[in-house]
């Protein structure tokens, strides 16, 4: 609903409130994997950060960074330390380390007198999964492994968590009961719920192209300087032949010794056995197990027996005993197969209670001789025999693989016939030839084909689990490069006109809106310039309506939102096709009612984001009151070290 007042949090002020809060959950970190925590403490390496007494060492941000990365990785498990550090992980692990360094050291103050007992630390260490053994209880010998694998000394993890706690102590009560004023949360409803009027209109620099035609030399070197616009993407040729069932020869029948094997091997399978369906109510005692029985046997059915006592009577599919057994409980399954049918059985106590049951019916399943299942048992061997026949041949290909021998030579060897696609994209399409479906049995092949680093370098694939399986290589590699100028010559004659018209399409929206800013209407002002542009897009739109369109609001919109009645803004459009011009002409406030429901969650919302600024301001005066000096040149040695630099 508040999607304006949730984007305050992306920005810088945001993220400062964000990097707060982040510290404040390291703890859960460590409880669910000690690899999370923040440890700060005095290393012996350089020294980055001072903060009040404190010392912080290259090590002891290193190693942090490095906990965290392996945080990163059981949501993301590919990304690296570089691809890390450059989306800001050093600069928020650095700013946590001192935020809750800072906290720690002001506390303890002799002016402030606050502090964490070490009964306390104890008790949140105990709380930690990662400690707890098989019973669920903290366990000193997982402790001392666990500390002990991840390089932890016990005195660094207690200062941690002392951190921890301290800034619980210290930043959550500066948050909590921020209100926002009444007038104020009902100002910001009626701007969520107000109405903006304007236009949007092109310019485009085609409309301002120069009439003669550009000379072959300006065609030429426009696409010399902008190849890369269209660049084709890289293709690759894949060889491939297909063997399944019908490429294995002479696979043997199976001999009557091992049917007949196979048939003891499964005799349970085979043997008569009888079924019992029935129906049954479960109650909690045995003597509500009684009493129903009583009822049922006084005349009533145990339908309606069980429906006077709120209960439901279920019908059970006809079951072996040993299923019983298994899923109810041995009295359950001997009290039904002891039971008559169309009779109630005793009541017997179950998996789930005490069991009411009346056996409705008893089928005798004779099973089948080894005659009778020959034709199945033989069915299933032969099956059994082609698919190991397959994998051993699947096997066979990869040794020749691996010995040198290419895929012709395999392929000729097995009697396959090798298929050559079209040249491929990674997707698996003809770049041009719409008409050209990807092929089922190549879409599988797509990934390993473009992993490969060159040609001939064979390998086998199982395309249906056992049944179906392939040989392949990439054939031929065309790398990604722009095409001959003449397969896209009329893209390149548009594009440059563009760029041709583009000095001009500037000057003009630089008129219009000088011409808007002296109250000329847009339509006269177009028409000033003696060009035909395309019509303009009037807007009417609630702010409601464009945060709905979250995340992707078109920048035309959000910029006319973000905009001055009365005024113009330009936004360039890619690759100099010209300019769009926004206009405001009319904002309507919203009409909010006294008791409105949006002005209470309005109110809620902001005094969440007050209260986070609370937490911010204390943040940053418990630094200036300790004092922090950054090592910044020991900070970018660390940044460039880990991000792979010399």
């Amino acid at each position: 609903m508040l999607a304006l007042f949730r984007s305050i949090t992306k920005s810088r002020f945001g993220a400062a409130i964000a990097l707060v809060f982040l510290g404040l959950i390291a703890l859960s970190f460590a409880g669910a994997d000690i690899s999370g925590a923040n440890l700060g403490g005095s290393g012996t390496a350089d020294r980055a950060v001072t903060v009040g007494s404190e010392k912080i060492g290259t090590n002891d941000v290193q190693r942090s960074l490095t906990n965290a990365l392996e945080n990163a990785r059981q949501e993301n498990p590919t990304v690296t330390m570089k691809a890390f550090i450059a989306q800001g992980a050093l600069d928020q692990v650095v700013d946590s380390m001192i935020d809750r360094a800072a906290l720690l050291d002001w506390a303890r103050q002799s002016a402030v007198g606050m502090g964490v007992s070490d009964r306390l630390i104890d008790s949140e260490i105990a709380k930690m999964p990662a400690f707890q053994g098989a019973d669920g209880k903290f366990s000193q010998e997982t402790y001392k492994a666990l500390l002990g694998q991840k390089g932890i000394s016990d005195s660094l993890l207690r200062d941690d968590v002392a951190k921890g706690l301290m800034a619980r102590q210290v930043l959550i009560p500066a948050g909590i009961g921020a209100a926002m004023p009444l007038s104020v949360a009902q100002r910001y409803v009626a701007v969520l719920t107000e109405t903006r009027e304007g236009a949007v209109q092109l310019i485009p620099s085609a409309a301002f192209a120069p009439k003669t035609a550009p000379s072959e030399a300006e065609v030429a070197a426009f696409y010399k300087a902008n190849g890369a616009r269209y660049q084709r993407p890289e293709r690759r040729t894949i060889r491939y032949a297909i063997f399944d069932a019908a490429s294995v020869q002479a696979v043997p029948a199976p001999s009557e010794a091992e049917v007949a094997n196979r048939y003891k091997l499964n005799a349970a399978t085979y043997a008569p056995v009888e079924l019992r369906a029935f129906t049954q109510v479960i109650v909690p005692t045995e003597a509500a197990a009684k009493a129903l029985a009583g009822e049922i046997a006084g005349g009533k059915s145990i339908e309606a027996a069980a429906a006077a006592k709120g209960l439901s009577a279920s019908k059970t599919a006809a079951s072996t005993r040993a299923k019983l057994d298994s899923e109810a409980s041995a009295a359950v399954a001997a009290a039904v197969f002891a039971a008559e049918r169309g009779k109630l059985a005793q009541p017997a106590k179950g998996a789930l209670g005490w069991y009411v049951i009346r056996l409705d019916s008893v089928t005798q399943n004779p099973g089948k001789s080894l005659d009778q299942a020959r034709a199945e048992i033989t069915a299933v061997l032969s099956a059994e025999k082609h698919k190991a026949a397959l994998a051993d041949l699947s096997a066979k290909f990869d040794e020749s693989f691996g010995s040198g021998t290419g895929l012709a030579d395999v392929a000729k060897g097995a009697g396959l016939t090798i298929i050559t696609t079209d040249p491929l994209q990674a997707d698996g399409t003809v770049p041009g030839r719409t008409d050209i479906k990807p092929n089922a049995d190549v879409m599988p092949l797509l990934q390993a084909a473009f992993g490969m680093e060159r040609e001939g370098e064979p390998q086998v694939a199982e395309i249906k689990a056992g049944e179906r399986y392939v040989i392949f290589d990439v054939g031929q590699i065309t790398p990604a490069a722009p095409p001959p100028l003449a397969d896209v010559r009329e893209k390149v004659l548009a594009d440059l006109d563009t760029q041709r018209g583009y000095g001009a399409a500037k000057a003009a929206t630089d008129k219009l809106m000088a011409a808007l800013a002296k109250k000329v209407s847009l339509a006269e002002a177009i028409k000033a310039l003696g060009v035909p542009l395309p019509a303009a897009q009037p807007v009417t739109m609630p702010r409601q309506q464009l945060n709905a369109m979250q995340p992707k609001i078109p920048a035309t919109l959000q910029l006319m939102f973000e905009m001055a009645q009365g005024t113009a803004k330009k936004l360039d459009v890619p690759n100099k096709g010209g300019f769009v011009l926004v206009t405001l002409s009319k904002i309507t406030p919203g009409v909010v009612k006294a008791d409105d429901p949006l002005i209470a969650r309005a109110r809620t919302e902001l005094g969440e984001l007050t209260g986070r600024e609370y937490v911010d301001e204390l943040r940053v005066a418990v630094r200036d009151a300790v004092g922090v000096k950054r090592n910044d040149a020991a900070l970018a040695a660390l940044r460039t070290q880990l991000s792979g630099g010399q």
